[in-house]
């Protein structure tokens, strides 16, 4: 019986210690213009929160893409493939990331399809 209520003890430690560390991820909504994001040139963000980046592309005439690189590090290589969209957003259609968890620090968003200016991202 004590190994009993000891282990019940222990699956609901688990169950609701896993409830509390779980977090639902925040939907940052950005819209793409022609050569340029229509609402956000500066995003504030927590470190070691998630996120999902939707992307919609309103009104640019050939597909559109995403990319989050830390700041000056704007290379293929240094992207954050999460950030990537699912698939690349013709006019008129939005995309979504994975789920995105940054460090502290700064970091930087562009459209290298729709050629438009690198703007910050500051996670605190």
């Amino acid at each position: 019986m004590k190994n009993l209520i000891k282990n019940l003890s222990l699956i609901l430690t688990l169950l609701i210690g896993g409830n509390a560390i779980a977090q639902e991820a925040k939907v940052i909504q950005l819209t793409q213009v022609q050569g340029d994001f229509k609402e956000k040139k500066e995003l504030n963000l927590k470190a070691g929160e998630a996120y999902i980046f939707e992307v919609t592309n309103e009104g640019v005439d050939h597909k559109v893409g995403f990319v989050i690189t830390p700041k000056g590090k704007t290379t293929q290589e240094h992207h954050i493939q999460n950030a990537y969209v699912q698939e690349t957003i013709e006019n008129g259609s939005s995309s979504r990331s994975k789920e995105v968890i940054l460090k502290k620090g700064e970091y930087e968003y562009f459209c290298p399809m729709n050629p438009t200016p690198h703007y910050t991202i500051v996670v605190n």
